[in-house]
């Protein structure tokens, strides 16, 4: 049984994308872009305690015809064990909800991975397998828990670093466990020679660009993430 009265679970990466989530019906949780610990964290929670599950962030273009910005509300996630379809009903009311909304929103799926993937062929690779418009490393978590579970799962994500932009490497690392940019990590891979100062305002500006559009997708969702309540029996 699903309570109607439980909050929506945001499940995201990043701790400034944890926060954008947090609101009104919404628990949101993360694990600093670490799958592993993800698990972990999701596995140890005592029952879902929520009515539905969402992925909730940026992401990676995978689709060369996407750019900064633009949104992917997930039809499906594809890892190498196969598909797992999102729920129609939930899917569909984050994009009745963002309808009129400036950006570019798409319905596509969405490619999970336990790894960072930073090359542009890399990307393309990952395209040409999955067919996915964009890819992230928390979507297929959330989306296993969620079935576990019995709960409707969606995913919106919107696009930071497109397909034909590479991740400087020291990207993979530059967190903290709380999903903080790790600012001493970040200045010892620019002190070494492992980071450029262009890659640096390039990733900045791709990614306040997609948290702008982030912060705008909340907005519209509203309260529970835009996913209405189930309706109790009886």
């Amino acid at each position: 049984m699903i309570d109607p009265a439980a909050p929506v679970l945001a499940v995201t990466g990043l701790a400034r994308e944890r926060r954008i989530a947090a609101g009104p019906g919404v628990e949101a949780v993360g694990a600093g872009g670490d799958p592993a610990r993800l698990r972990v964290l999701l596995d140890g929670r005592q029952g879902p305690h929520c009515r539905a599950v969402v992925s909730f962030g940026i992401a990676g273009g995978l689709d060369p015809g996407l750019k900064p910005g633009d949104v992917v509300v997930g039809t499906g996630i594809v890892t190498p064990d196969g598909r797992r379809a999102a729920d129609l009903d939930a899917s569909a009311a984050i994009l009745n909800a963002l309808s009129g909304l400036p950006n570019r929103v798409i319905s596509a799926d969405l490619a999970g991975v336990d790894a960072a993937v930073l090359a542009v062929a890399e990307k393309a690779q990952l395209r040409e397998r999955t067919a996915a418009a964009a890819v992230d490393m928390e979507s297929h978590v959330a989306a296993a828990y969620a079935g576990r579970h019995g709960l409707p799962f969606a995913a919106l994500r919107v696009i930071c670093d497109p397909a034909d932009r590479a991740l400087p490497a020291f990207a993979a690392n530059a967190l903290t466990p709380e999903g903080e940019p790790d600012i001493r990590g970040v200045l010892s891979a620019v002190l070494f020679g492992r980071a450029r100062i262009t890659d640096l305002v390039r990733l900045g500006r791709d990614s306040n660009a997609a948290f702008a559009v982030l912060e705008r997708c909340r907005q519209r969702l509203g309260a529970g993430l835009g996913i209405p309540a189930p309706k109790s029996e009886g």
